[in-house]
């Protein structure tokens, strides 16, 4: 025989008319005892109304917008003899709401692991060491799961740091080059290997040691180990010591991404490189074939061919980044055309058969080439979400097909105890954009009223020359239907840029036609990364053009090639001759 309970709302001290904001269950649903049922809000704090015991939820009695009380009826829950006696009401343990100054998960006691945190998080990249950090320094005890044996993630380690030293070497490379036209010749470069490399970790070493230091100043408790959820408020970690258990009240996932692989290609051959090994630098080939002409691989083959290397790339789209608008990939595109072997675009590789002499290629396209054998193979294909990676089932969190985890505006998953942060939630995959989510998601569970709700977040191609935008594209603009104008300057008419010898820049804005507030802003040239955080605040900050116009620059710039553009979109420009429409 089966019993029917009565599950109730608890004491909850004060509170009367609590709204119910969401049903973490339905009927047919088996849950164990802890199980959520339903979550609640007050103005205080939200929180979880948990299964007293095991059963199967039978029939729910109230919806999402109802408002609720102490003692009203929240399901009816079948369970077995052996569970209960004859009882046909089950009060749950009373949840005092008035102590708790943020929001909170559960409301029964949170199971204890070998360690306990207030906040747990796992990964530690950019998102996951600045999430610690500001929820130490508001007081939460903070535990930071990492699987590396040092802080700092992809971006730091194998990513975004040792790219831009190795990006900065590059960059003296070509313009010492450069410079023979101006009459300074200085002659091949000797490169040796091993101190470049030695220096790259040297760079590398520094920053991790200085987070190392961080965290023991604001005693976050580092697990070093593989992290997976086993329950909604415990985590295992796998660590050279063995296995750990760490229990949580919130946990902020900051699991990251992994290199995207195509399948079939010979992986096993060490000569087949992703960007991590690309950036060990192990040797300097000969010939070495990018596929990919994003981003990734796009720096990477900065370096490489400064290095002296022949480099292709191969990309399957019609442009090189496809992400960005195709006015400012150009300058780039007709520069490295003339330095690289070759660049195939609307192109992909079929296959990729070792042989001793190096790896042979096989292409298919429009205009491909003929089979080819290259000493390295690079590729740099994009990066897939870590959601499938961390036992997410187990905490009830849900994960998308392609592997990212669903967050709201303030980076909640499904579970609302549990957050998500960086690349493991959504595009960008950009470390900026994880460093702010980890700041937000630490402050929302210290009870900040705050919200993820940016008007954009910049990219930057660190190539040479490199490329920024930021906000609304030409690309997306048409896509929309938005009415919008442009105002580009070129970079040729720029005295910083000619004396610099590298006039093939240009900057751009787009404004709204109506409003004069901007929409969008792209450039290319020599250190347009810098250049574009200008543009970004202008946008949050709701500026027009007038704002920018009439805002002084220093001159002679790169800088003023914003104020020249902003100019050239309120008709006073005098650097340029703008015949009247």
């Amino acid at each position: 025989m089966n019993n029917l309970l009565e599950i109730r709302v608890p004491d909850v001290g004060d509170f009367k008319d609590i709204p119910v904001i969401e049903l973490l269950v339905k009927p047919g649903d088996t849950v164990e005892k802890e199980t959520s049922l339903i979550t609640l809000e007050t103005d205080k704090a939200t929180v979880e109304i948990p299964a007293p015991q095991a059963g199967v939820v039978k029939e729910i009695k109230v919806k999402v917008g109802d408002k609720v009380s102490e003692g009203s009826l929240i399901l009816l829950l079948q369970i077995a003899d052996t569970e209960t006696s004859s009882a046909t009401h089950v009060e749950v343990s009373p949840i005092a709401l008035n102590s708790i100054p943020a929001p909170v998960s559960a409301a029964a006691p949170t199971p204890r692991g070998d360690i306990h945190a207030d906040v747990v998080v796992l990964g530690a990249g950019p998102g996951g060491y600045t999430a610690a950090f500001r929820a130490a320094d508001l007081g939460k005890k903070v535990v930071l799961i990492e699987r590396y044996p040092v802080l700092g993630g992809v971006c730091l380690n194998v990513g975004c740091i040792p790219s831009k030293a190795l990006l900065h070497v590059a960059k003296v490379i070509t313009e010492a080059e450069e410079t023979e036209h101006q009459g300074v010749a200085f002659g091949q470069p000797a490169i040796e290997i091993d101190k470049l490399r030695a220096w790259k970790e040297s760079i590398i070493g520094k920053l991790t040691k200085g987070l190392s230091v961080l965290a023991k100043q604001r005693k976050v408790e580092v697990v070093h180990g593989t992290g997976k959820f086993t329950s909604p408020h415990m985590i295992r970690v796998e660590t050279a010591n063995g296995a750990k258990t760490v229990s949580f009240e919130h946990c902020i996932i900051a699991a990251g991404s992994s290199v995207a692989r195509i399948p079939g290609f010979p992986y096993e051959d060490p000569r087949l490189m992703d960007s991590t090994g690309a950036l060990q630098l192990a040797d300097i080939p000969k010939r070495m074939l990018i596929i990919g002409g994003g981003i990734i691989g796009l720096e990477m083959a900065t370096v490489y061919d400064a290095l002296g290397c022949k480099v292709s790339v191969v990309e399957l789209m019609e442009q090189l980044i496809p992400g960005a608008d195709a006015d400012l990939v150009k300058p780039l595109h007709r520069r490295i055309q003339k330095r690289y072997e070759a660049i195939y675009l609307k192109t992909r590789v079929t296959q990729i058969e070792p042989q001793e002499s190096g790896l042979k290629v096989t292409f298919a396209g429009e205009k491909s080439p003929e089979p080819q054998i290259y000493d390295r193979v690079l590729l740099a294909v994009g990066r897939r979400p870590n959601g499938r990676a961390i036992g997410a089932e187990n905490a009830g969190v849900n994960v998308d097909a392609r592997g990212f985890v669903p967050v709201d505006k303030q980076l909640r998953t499904n579970v609302p105890h549990i957050f998500g942060i960086g690349d493991i939630v959504g595009e960008p995959m950009l470390a900026h954009k994880a460093s702010y989510e980890g700041k937000l998601a630490a402050e929302i569970i210290t009870g900040h009223k705050a919200a993820f709700d940016v008007r954009t977040i910049p990219s930057v191609a660190y190539t040479d020359p490199e490329i920024a935008w930021m906000g609304l594209t030409e690309t997306e603009a048409a896509k929309q239907g938005i009415d919008y104008e442009k105002a580009s300057f070129p970079w040729a008419a720029s005295g910083r840029a000619i004396a610099m010898g590298r006039e093939e820049g240009m900057t751009k804005l787009l404004l709204d036609k109506h409003t004069r507030r901007i929409l969008g802003a792209g450039m290319v040239g020599v250190n347009a990364g810098e250049l574009i955080a200008e543009t970004v605040l202008a946008l949050e900050m709701g500026a027009d053009m007038e704002d920018l116009g009439l805002t002084i620059h220093p001159h002679p710039t790169l800088s003023e090639t914003i104020f020249f553009a902003a100019e050239i979109a309120e008709g006073s420009i005098t650097d340029l001759y703008m015949p009247k429409k």
